[in-house]
This record gives C-alpha cells, structure tokens and sequence, in this order.
C-alpha cells in the first residue's frame, strides 16, 4: 500500500511541484494540499496521511501550531517540517511540538522522498547537524530543568547511555560501533526507551535527555 502525504504550503506553485514529485515516486502517494495551518489540521484529521510535509511559515495559524496540534490530536500521523528558514528557533520549537523530522526547502528531490519514507517507518529524521542546533538552542536558553518522566527512573544504565549518546546526535550505526553492540541489539534498546518514556520517535528522546537535565550542553 503507497504511504499518503498531505502538503502543507502558503505557496501555490511548490505545493504543486511537490505533489507531482511525490506521485511519481514509487510508493507514495499526495492525499491533499492545505495553503495554511489551519487546512492542514483539518486535512490531517480528514484523510489520516502517513505523513504531513508542513511549511512554517503560513498564513491563519503557523506550521509549529499546526504541527503541535496533528501531532497531540492524530497520534498516527508524522509532521515533516519544510522551510526556507534554517533558523534554530525552528529547530527547538518545530521538534518540541512533536515534529519527527526537519528539512530545508533546498533539500535534493531523492533526499525528501527518502525523508518521508524514514519518517513515515516511525523513525526520525535528526541529523547531527540539526542534533548540534537544538544543543544550541539549550546553550542560548538555560533554565531550571523539568521533571523527569515516570520512565526515567525505569531505564537500565545501559539504556542511559543510549538515550545520552542518542542526545549527542550519534545515528545508529555510530552507537552500535561505540557501544560494541549488533544493529539489531541497539534497536532493541531504542525501542525500549521509546515505550519506558512515551516517546513518539528518536527526535522526543532528544528532547527528554535535555529538559530533564540527564545530559548538559557542552
């Protein structure tokens, strides 16, 4: 069954440019496009796409609300953030809100097909580069820390290293090799984290690892 994706964009001409790039790919198929945050909420909720390719910047209510919104009310669906605005405001705010994934509107065509198939598989989208912007984003806004959740105090210590060495952007493969441990084993200990903390995906686990102060900026 082809994955279904929603595009979200205030622009006419590139919600057409990706719906046709999405409906000539392999697998994927557009559901609806949506000119504000408004009718993507109201999309989203209408066709239950796989995945929501969400600008930020729209008119009515904006991407972050839009996105924070889909991803409280339709727990199914994931929110992949497109922008033009490679700002770590943006970052912080779009992944808070419960976004899986971020690119920028300049990303190759093979890569945003790829990224709604990994978001779409339940995965995040985190770079290290966006991983180091969120950090930042930390550094530039330093507070008391929050609680943490009822989760954290289940995990053993070798799911507190994942879960810190997931928070210093390290993918998969870079763990299993740290770690000394297979591909599979370290999906194991991810899928742990994910349900002992109530985590939709690695992007959340980021999130956690620094609001609850188990790992500093450096």
């Amino acid at each position: 069954m082809d994955l279904s994706v929603l595009v979200a964009d205030d622009q006419a001409l590139l919600r057409g440019s990706f719906r046709v790039l999405i409906d000539t790919a392999p697998g994927l198929r557009t559901v609806g496009e949506a000119g504000t945050g408004a009718e993507a909420v109201e999309l989203a909720a209408r066709e239950r796409p796989d995945v929501v390719l969400m600008d930020v910047r729209m008119p009515e209510m904006d991407g972050i609300e839009a996105t924070q919104r889909i991803c409280a009310e339709l727990p199914g669906v994931r929110v992949l953030i497109l922008t033009t605005f490679d700002l770590d405001t943006y970052v912080y705010s779009a992944l808070r809100a419960g976004a899986s994934g971020f690119l920028l509107k300049d990303t190759p065509p093979a890569d945003l097909l790829s990224a709604i198939r990994v978001v779409a598989s339940g995965e995040s989208l985190l770079a290290p580069s966006v991983t180091r912007r969120l950090i930042a984003e930390f550094v530039r806004r330093p507070g008391p820390a929050q609680p943490p959740p009822a989760g954290l105090d289940a995990l053993t210590d070798r799911e507190r290293e994942v879960l810190t060495l997931i928070a210093r952007g390290l993918s998969n493969t870079e763990l299993a090799e740290h770690l000394h441990l297979s591909p599979a084993t370290v999906k194991t200990h991810i899928g742990h984290l994910l349900a002992k903390l109530h985590a939709r995906d690695r992007a959340q686990l980021v999130i956690t690892a620094y609001e609850t102060g188990l790992i500093r900026p450096r």
